[in-house]
């Protein structure tokens, strides 16, 4: 384990991610740091990942994690691919708080480490569409329109800032996909052009939309070659993870269409002047119903547009090129068949990918209970002491007043992990373990569920009334009553006798 290079990987529950994990498990040490529990993301155990749950905008609790990693021997390496990226093309201020300043608290705890290489995760989506017959290469600037290339921009002068002490590189990387797809415009295309819906011969266009796909295995194989061969990349140096050229819609659409359904379906090419007034309308409906689709109209901009790249650079420097069997085009069959074959797991996955999860809500939700924690205990103290414990809560009535203290202090601690986290497992956890107790000394169920119903209810009462609280009724209700309920709900479990060994 010494001798065992050492490694930082942020945004490890990430599509990526997961995948560096498992090729580099077996003779890397990694610090995998991430929102999610490898649990939850499915992320492999091996005895060389440890793993940190831990959001990278929140600074103090990032440098607590750093400062384990360093108490533990510290890393040579960091790769940073943790970043918020969406398709709406709104600027979500999670483009700020992840990408701008979540890479800040990252570069800051990473001074005085003695990274031998700080590797910066971006995308060719970053940069313009180059000219017909141009193609994006290394020397082309991070200078993309929309929101998420412009933090990228940032990110990149920041690593300048810090390129004395936290030497870097940066890596734009392809659209990446997987056998089962799980890259969020693809899946629409194919949810669209393999359905009986009215749309499903349609493509925008000329059907020339085109852009750079690669394997994820391939990605995690460029990140693998790029660790080994670090000392022969220069500071801050630009590298290129794709496959040359782009591939169009329409032959992605007539690869699906052949694989799918066993012959070719020929595609109805659909003026952009219609596609604009078309997306326009469905997203103006979608506003006033609740339910936007996924096409935007920022995305009307691209059609036909191809943003094809040369990697011959970086291929040459790292003795690096995708796998010809692994190109989106060759690895059709395999996606149509996983689709055929295992249409519940296809489209798990690909929800699962799509996802947009309101990190920004549930902190907010945690920071409100954080602030009126105090207040929350001495409540509860007054409530458990008062009358109305009496009546409802005789046995909890009866204990000394420290030790009701201590226990309500423990079930708020526990209630706020789990909205830090989003996982209302850590509260289930809990109440089985408090019900298990609870019952053993005798206590009703109905007990235990109405001093749970207290704690739920002081909760709400103090940071509703909070003006920050304004607009988050819904993250509350997601995150505060529903993980009460489905803790309390695991209390009835426990004296039903109806969990399961």
């Amino acid at each position: 384990m010494a001798d065992t290079r050492r490694l930082i990987l942020t945004g490890a529950s990430g599509f990526l991610g997961r995948h560096l994990l498992a090729n580099l498990k077996e003779s890397w040490r990694i610090f995998g740091l991430a929102r999610r529990s490898q649990v939850r993301c499915g992320a492999p155990f091996h005895p060389n990942i440890s793993w940190f749950q831990v959001d990278i905008g929140d600074r103090e609790r990032l440098g607590r994690v750093f400062r384990r990693i360093r108490e533990a021997g510290g890393a040579d390496y960091l790769i940073h691919l943790a970043a918020h990226y969406d398709f709406t093309g709104e600027d979500d201020p999670e483009y700020w708080r992840t990408n701008v300043d979540g890479l800040r608290n990252v570069l800051e705890e990473s001074r005085g480490l003695g990274l031998k290489r700080f590797v910066f995760a971006s995308s060719v989506a970053a940069c313009s569409f180059p000219p017909p017959g141009g193609a994006v290469t290394e020397d082309s600037p991070p200078d993309g329109e929309h929101i998420y290339a412009v933090t990228k921009r940032i990110g990149e002068q920041m690593l300048g800032e810090y390129e004395a002490e936290v030497p870097s590189c940066i890596v734009r990387f392809a659209a990446l996909f997987s056998d089962w797809c799980e890259y969020a415009p693809l899946y629409q295309f194919f949810n669209t052009w393999l359905s009986s819906a009215w749309n499903s011969r349609i493509l925008a266009g000329r059907g020339c939309s085109s852009i750079p796909y690669l394997h994820v295995r391939d990605a995690a194989v460029f990140l693998r070659r790029l660790l080994e061969q670090a000392e022969e990349v220069g500071n801050r140096q630009v590298l290129v993870c794709s496959t040359d050229g782009a591939v169009r819609h329409r032959d992605l659409f007539r690869e699906a269409t052949l694989e799918f359904f066993g012959e070719e379906r020929k595609p109805l090419m659909l003026p952009r002047s219609i596609c604009r007034f078309g997306v326009w309308s469905r997203d103006l409906m979608g506003r006033i119903l609740g339910n936007r689709p996924f096409e935007r109209p920022w995305m009307v901009r691209y059609i036909d547009r191809e943003l094809v790249v040369d990697s011959s650079r970086t291929r040459e420097l790292l003795d690096w090129a995708p796998r010809e069997r692994l190109e989106i085009l060759r690895r059709m069959p395999f996606l149509m068949e996983n689709l055929k074959v295992e249409p519940v797991e296809w489209h798990r996955r690909n929800r699962a990918a799509m996802k947009q999860v309101d990190v920004r809500s549930n902190l907010l939700v945690y920071k409100l209970l954080e602030k009126y924690q105090d207040q929350i205990r001495e409540q509860m103290n007054e409530l458990l002491a008062g009358s109305w414990a009496a009546r409802n809560l005789p046995s909890y009535h009866r204990e000394p007043a420290d030790t009701l203290g201590w226990r309500h202090t423990v079930a708020l601690r526990h209630l706020m992990n789990a909205v830090r986290t989003g996982e209302r497992s850590i509260f289930m956890s809990y109440c089985r373990d408090l019900a298990e107790r609870r019952k053993a000394q005798g206590l009703p169920a109905r007990e235990v569920c109405n001093a749970l119903e207290a704690l739920h209810q002081v909760c709400l009462t103090l940071i509703l009334q909070d003006p920050e609280a304004e607009g988050l009724d819904h993250a509350i209700h997601d995150y505060v009553t529903m993980t009460y309920r489905f803790g309390c709900d695991q209390v009835q479990d426990v004296y039903d006798g109806s969990l399961v060994s």
